[in-house]
């Protein structure tokens, strides 16, 4: 692909400044990829709701899309995505280049593109849709879409094979698009399926969601590399490389069924780093070695650290459950603005970093609110507000933000709501 200049990238960051409103009035309201405010984590807590009951659907389809992006019909496009034709045009036919030849593009989406996620959710919104209004409520359909990734349930086999999947691929066909036949399946619930690095399976009443052995043996295989590149770097070089790691794969499943996941993975580090440590030193026993990587920690015996430098467990993240956002919800509606600001303060409270922010914003105000000039306390409460709505244009950025308390905050919204109408 062509590498995109400034002004490129700039002209389309400027049209999707409008096309995105429209994409998120428009969108189905259970896909989450590429979305303003939404995450693999609601997604995944949208398949609990669907398949987590004891009523739920059994059976679920669990597809993936061949080469989205790179098959999107251009003519679908050109007459579905409301914008300016010409630039799309632009956009779609600008080609591609390789080892110094332009080659032309009569399919797909700019990969890169800054719109290109956007292009693909307008192109499978619809679906959702389609099938809720094309079968009955007996079928039990649940549709979840991350990006090209998507499941649906059903209350048979029968019904995902002969209802379903003829509906589907009679949408996409329309589009330019098929479903890859290598990863798409039919499976029941009790046998389990893998969605966004995640396995999900009913276990007699229960479902539970883990890490997926593809995930973990990806991630795991990663550090194994790792410490075979750094054979000569040193400790405190080595934790400085895997912490991040660590945390990052650590806080991405924290949301779920992680627990014992995380405690198994922390022996295989373990066993790694031990191997490391003992290949480094060929001739000092196992005493030495112990002695000079491992420290007494407060509850364990065995801490990978210097005096300063201390490798992350993954069993020390602590699991949380995550508040799935509301499907219908629209961060550029203003009348969904106080139901946002409420899951930022939500997400701030339950983080160090986002705890400082608050407490950040308070100091600024001297404890101040803003709109009735009494103290903000810990007994009266507090509420997150916008000064400019995130609808508007406005940002979590600290200096768009204000303390208030719950009642000044209402009755801001409140009146603001009247003067709009």
């Amino acid at each position: 692909m062509g590498i995109p200049t400034m002004k490129d990238r700039a002209m389309q960051a400027l049209f999707l400044l409008s096309l995105e409103p429209v994409a998120e009035t428009t969108a189905d309201p259970n896909s989450y990829g590429f979305r303003p405010e939404r995450s693999t984590a609601d997604a995944m807590a949208q398949c609990r709701n669907a398949l987590g009951r004891g009523h739920s659907p059994q059976w679920v389809l669990d597809a993936d899309i061949k080469g989205c992006f790179d098959n999107i019909d251009h003519e679908w496009l050109m007459g579905h995505i409301p914008m300016e034709k010409d630039v799309l045009a632009r956009w779609l036919k600008a080609g591609v280049v390789d080892t110094g030849r332009l080659f032309p593009t009569e399919a797909g989406t700019p990969q890169g593109g800054i719109a290109s996620p956007t292009l693909a959710n307008m192109t499978l919104d619809g679906l959702e849709r389609l099938l809720k209004e094309s079968l009955p409520r007996r079928a039990k359909v649940n549709f979840v879409r991350y990006a090209d990734d998507f499941i649906v349930t059903g209350a048979s086999r029968e019904i995902l094979e002969t209802k379903v999947m003829p509906l589907v691929e009679a949408f996409l066909s329309e589009r330019g698009l098929r479903l890859s036949p290598e990863k798409t399946r039919i499976v029941q619930i009790t046998d389990g399926f893998d969605f966004l690095g995640w396995h999900a399976r009913k276990y007699k009443e229960k479902l539970l969601v883990r890490p997926s052995k593809k995930n973990g043996e990806a991630f795991y295989r990663k550090i194994a590399d790792l410490l075979k590149e750094m054979r000569t770097a040193t400790q405190a070089e080595v934790i400085q490389v895997l912490n991040p790691i660590i945390r990052g794969w650590g806080n991405y499943h924290r949301c779920q069924n992680s627990k014992r996941t995380f405690a198994q993975m922390d022996h295989r580090i373990f066993w790694a780093l031990w191997r490391w440590a003992t290949r480094r030193h060929p001739k000092k026993g196992r005493r030495w070695v112990r002695a000079k990587y491992f420290r007494q920690g407060k509850s364990r015996t065995w801490v990978f650290a210097t005096g300063a430098e201390v490798l992350a467990r993954l069993s020390d993240i602590m699991i949380v459950n995550h508040v799935k956002i509301a499907a219908e919800a629209n961060p550029h509606d203003p009348e969904w603005e106080s139901y946002f600001e409420e899951r930022l303060k939500s997400s701030m409270s339950t983080s160090l970093m986002g705890k400082r922010r608050v407490l950040w914003l308070w100091n600024r105000q001297d404890g101040i609110c803003p709109r009735c000039g009494q103290q903000v306390t810990k007994s009266t409460g507090w509420n997150l507000h916008h000064v400019l709505y995130k609808a508007h244009g406005g940002t979590d950025k600290m200096s768009n933000l204000q303390v208030l308390h719950p009642n000044c905050h209402r009755q801001l919204h409140a009146q603001e709501r009247v003067a709009a109408a």
